[in-house]
């Protein structure tokens, strides 16, 4: 019983970026799959006309949960697992910047994701559309939920602001010696550049969600138009957060591809430096195109048009990155296991989203195109075509230095099929559902109009697709029991840094920090030196920091200061909101006290013990 509680007390504590890496990862999945339900149930009531398998209000409550948990709560904490676990590795450090606030990120924006989901249980999930515009979102016509929806993300978009901070910091600051900005990984450039487009994102986000909370909680007149308040406002609010939110989370896909199609090509990365500048051109432009998603809105055509041509030059840079992977592959030993073909095949998929996006780039044709179904097509060709089938690459390739064993590979080629066959089913026919005329966010549809066999067919693949994701998670759940432990380093002759360490990944990260040569510098040592990384430092006892459960207090206290405003528009709560709302603001501001006046400084783990680890793992 003991072990088992300090068991839990060691992941609740936990400040190591490998195990939050893992909370990460666990967290993502959950909400992944939930909200992959709700795509199911929607799918079923769309498979025929005139079905009555949900109501309007459970499918609206479905809809707006659906988008807000795959971008808030699913896909962002996926990236972030990735981030948290790689990218120390990558640039040679033990730790990230803030071992602390990394932990703290974690729990804030798991608390909020939970505020969020909470809304089930008391009078409805929000209804307004994950964009929640006004006025659907205001007061007068969105119920409770839509409270859960404000308070949620911005109690979760404070631990993801936090996280990217730390990111920022560790990847200037903890490269290893010789890492210079122009030989770390694309993965390290994406992270870079990802974090930052976090913290120009996702402040103006917070700014509007306080708006509209003050709105609904406290009667303000900020979106109220006969009051002098502005609904559009929030379009402008959302969408320039929104548009580089894609690019959040489309740029980490872009470095998982960008590190497993080299290594399973046995080929550097073609045109690295043009890759990194890329990187940084579509950082700048995603900020320059939000009112691409308002064309309809009646802005004026000068404005639409000046949007409309920097939609269309994004495209540039994308095209640079895609014509670079394929120059990678190009003459390559190619390897198609399962990494290799979720990362291969995201390239023509990712091409067909983005030729669809430089169509919604013209507003003549998006007038046409903005409120029908070829919108949600494009949307998740660049989502899920994009991000998920990254996702997939990057979980296949760093499962065995993450866990320890590979999964398997013929379980995973089947899901590979599945989801990819099944992807292909269930959107690109959207795109015809579209063009002939079948509006988004509608839960039924008359008998008669051509749409009946389409729609099934997009629900036989939504199917394939869970049936993909039901394989991978015994895939886990087998290879956990099955796989035979992975001893060695480096299981498929990769290029990077993460590689030259031991597996499992000791808590130190190095032993020695690594003394870095050239770009790609796992390989370089492999074929230039003698197959092991120079080290910058003799072998001394190392510096690392305590665990703490003050992350988790402030995540819980967040959660009640959040819950207690919610409180204030619940008809008859069952306590004073005062009072919650004043315990979550105590455990908050309480924890923050007793973590600026305890001093912590870490421990240390003697020499003696790490040549021990390292004989041990060697």
């Amino acid at each position: 019983m003991n072990n088992n509680k300090s068991v839990l007390w060691d992941w609740l504590t936990t400040v190591d970026h490998k195990k939050l890496a893992v909370l990460y990862l666990i967290a993502g999945t959950l909400f992944f799959v939930k909200a992959g339900v709700m795509a199911l149930f929607m799918r079923i009531q769309l498979m025929s006309a005139e079905n009555d398998f949900l109501t309007g209000q459970t499918f609206n409550e479905f809809i707006t949960m659906h988008g807000t948990i795959m971008l808030f709560l699913a896909a962002t904490p996926l990236i972030f697992a990735f981030m948290n676990f790689v990218i120390p590795l990558q640039i040679g450090a033990r730790d990230v910047a803030f071992p602390f606030v990394n932990a703290l990120g974690f729990w804030i924006f798991f608390f909020g994701g939970l505020l969020v989901s909470v809304s089930w249980f008391f009078g409805g999930a929000p209804d307004a559309g994950w964009t929640a515009y006004v006025p659907l979102s205001s007061g007068e016509y969105a119920d409770l939920g839509l409270d859960f929806y404000v308070l949620g993300l911005q109690i979760s978009g404070i631990g993801t602001l936090v996280s990217a901070i730390n990111f920022i910091v560790t990847i200037i600051n903890m490269r290893a010696p010789g890492m210079t900005m122009m030989r770390m990984p694309l993965f390290c450039w994406t992270g870079l550049v990802t974090s930052i487009l976090i913290v120009f994102a996702f402040t103006p986000l917070a700014a509007g969600l306080a708006l509209l909370m003050l709105d609904r909680i406290f009667g303000g007149q900020f979106f109220v138009p006969d009051s002098g308040g502005n609904a559009v406002l929030w379009q402008h609010i959302f969408w320039i957060f929104g548009h580089p939110e894609v690019y959040i989370l489309v740029l980490p896909a872009f470095g998982i591809i960008s590190e497993v199609i080299p290594a399973f090509s046995k080929k550097r990365l073609f045109g690295y430096t043009a890759m990194v500048f890329a990187t940084l051109i579509i950082a700048f432009l995603s900020f320059m195109v939000w009112v691409h998603h308002m064309f309809t809105v009646g802005i004026g055509p000068i404005t639409n048009s000046v949007f409309a041509i920097a939609t269309m030059a994004i495209g540039i840079p994308t095209g640079i990155k895609i014509f670079n992977w394929l120059f990678t592959m190009w003459g390559g030993k190619l390897t198609f296991n399962t990494a290799m073909l979720c990362a291969s095949s995201f390239v023509p998929t990712f091409v067909l989203g983005g030729v669809t996006g430089v169509m919604l780039a013209m507003v003549p044709i998006d007038y046409l195109y903005h409120d029908t179904y070829f919108v949600v097509a494009h949307f998740h060709y660049i989502v899920v075509g994009g991000i998920v089938l990254g996702l997939l690459a990057g979980t296949y390739y760093w499962y065995p230095k993450m866990f320890g064993h590979k999964l398997n590979e013929k379980l995973g080629i089947l899901m590979f099929w599945l989801f990819y066959i099944g992807f292909h089913l269930t959107f690109f026919i959207q795109h015809i559902l579209g063009l002939i005329g079948m509006p988004r966010r509608v839960f039924t549809y008359l008998d008669g109009q051509g749409m009946e066999t389409m729609n099934l067919v997009s629900t036989i693949g939504a199917f394939l697709m869970g049936a993909g994701v039901v394989v991978l998670v015994i895939n886990i759940v087998y290879s956990a029991f099955t796989s035979e432990r992975i001893a060695v380093r480096d299981p498929w002759d990769a290029r990077t840094l993460e590689w030259s360490t031991t597996t499992p990944v000791p808590e130190y990260n190095f032993a020695q920090t690594p003394q870095v040569r050239s770009l790609d510098p796992w390989f370089y040592e492999k074929i230039h030196g003698d197959g092991l990384m120079k080290s910058a430092e003799p072998m001394d006892e190392i510096h690392m920091p305590n665990g703490s459960i003050l992350p988790f207090m402030i995540g819980l206290g967040l959660f009640t200061w959040g819950f207690g405003m919610i409180m204030l528009n619940m008809e008859n709560p069952i306590m004073p909101p005062a009072i919650v709302i004043g315990v979550g603001f105590i455990v908050t501001f309480g924890s923050m006290l007793v973590r600026s006046i305890k001093e912590d400084h870490g421990y240390h783990i003697p020499l003696d013990k790490v040549k021990k680890i390292e004989k041990e793992v060697s």
